[in-house]
């Protein structure tokens, strides 16, 4: 197999921030839709997809699309799909589904034809009656969305948002995928301090020095198309070999986290120490109100509580009063905050420079961005 076309999924919102990191390993042929990012490029690619994009949640590979009304033209037309190009005989390949306006809108019914397809498909190609997929993992999804099928292989495994190094989080942690795009929508980069006031379990902080190190979000992780026979070992250690050869180990930052929880902190520090940045990021235990830094230019990144629980949403909402008011004293500092909180600017007492909406999960939110002026030339 040369050419592949991949599917890079993406929580909505963030697609376009997917497919400049996309364009920036060197791929050129990119669509963006909704919730993904589409190209064709060599079987290499897998890896490097896998290994450094940052706010993608899977790496699929496309094996086909088309048109579906009946069971029967799904069975004929999957089954017509070169899945002995993929599969090896020994290969597990369970099959998932969804489906969205369609006719056919059983997914079970849809998962056991896909199945018995593939099944049939695998039988004329191998000239053999039974699979006992003992060997590596292959899941196919099928997709139905207004009547179009499309059948993908997914080649992470775990989702790329499980970097490795937070084995534990708070109870509301911020995906990994999701502060990366937060970090890489800001102005900052390695010569401006970088704050965290509401840092958790420290991931927007880890996020950051990860970017400014430009060391891959994957570098310390397994995928499962690691054990695919058409990729090889051979590919995998030439991406690997890139990851360390382009990692800037040795890049100075200036990155500190705070949070008012202790145990927070506790858990930022451990996480940090898992990454890697144990001596390179500072966590310290402080409330908003007590912020202090003295750098100019910062750039300030924040995810604080909503206030969406019963109770909370005062409190919360002196939280952001008191934020306005220290923040008046950085005019040199560029902020930006991620909340659900609709009347956070009149809190805020400042009106952003510019919002852009994402989703936290499946909380709606604002990205609030207060532009401070650029930094003098050195």
């Amino acid at each position: 197999m040369n050419k592949v076309t991949l599917i890079a999924t993406t929580t909505m919102g963030l697609e376009a921030i997917c497919a400049r990191e996309v364009k920036a390993l060197g791929y050129e042929d990119v669509t963006v839709e909704n919730g993904r990012v589409v190209f064709t490029s060599t079987v290499d690619a897998i890896p490097r997809a896998n290994l450094w994009l940052r706010t993608a949640d899977r790496i699929k590979i496309l094996v086909g699309s088309f048109k579906a009304f009946t069971f029967d033209e799904l069975f004929e037309k999957t089954k017509a799909l070169p899945w002995a190009d993929l599969l090896p005989p020994h290969a597990e390949f369970p099959v998932i589904g969804r489906s969205v306006k369609s006719t056919l809108f059983s997914v079970s019914d849809c998962q056991a034809i896909v199945k018995k397809a593939v099944v049939e498909s695998l039988k004329k190609q191998y000239k053999r009656g039974w699979f006992d997929e003992d060997g590596p993992l292959y899941r196919i999804e099928v997709a139905l969305l207004k009547d179009q099928a499309q059948l993908t292989i997914d080649s992470s495994g775990v989702g790329l948002h499980q970097r490795g190094y937070r084995a534990l989080h708070n109870q509301a942690p911020l995906k990994e995928t999701l502060a990366a795009a937060m970090v890489q929508l800001t102005t900052w980069n390695v010569d401006r301090p970088f704050a965290d006031p509401f840092c958790g379990s420290g991931t927007l902080a880890i996020e950051a020095a990860l970017i400014g190190q430009n060391i891959a979000p994957g570098f310390n992780r397994d995928f499962v198309s690691e054990q695919w026979h058409w990729i090889g070992q051979e590919k995998w250690d030439r991406a690997r070999q890139e990851v360390e050869d382009l990692a800037k180990y040795d890049q100075s930052l200036d990155i500190v986290g705070s949070d008012i929880d202790h145990r927070s902190i506790e858990l930022a520090k451990n996480n940090a120490a898992e990454a890697g940045f144990a001596d390179l990021i500072s966590f310290k235990q402080m409330q908003i109100r007590d912020f202090s830094h003295r750098a100019q230019y910062g750039v300030l990144v924040a995810n604080p509580p909503y206030g969406e629980r019963i109770g909370e949403q005062a409190e919360v909402e002196e939280m952001y009063r008191d934020m306005g008011q220290v923040m008046k004293s950085f005019e040199t500092w560029s902020v930006y905050v991620l909340t659900s909180h609709e009347g956070f600017e009149a809190l805020y007492g400042k009106q952003a420079s510019k919002k852009r909406k994402l989703y936290n999960g499946n909380i709606k939110t604002d990205y609030y961005q207060f532009f401070g002026p650029r930094p003098p030339r050195a």
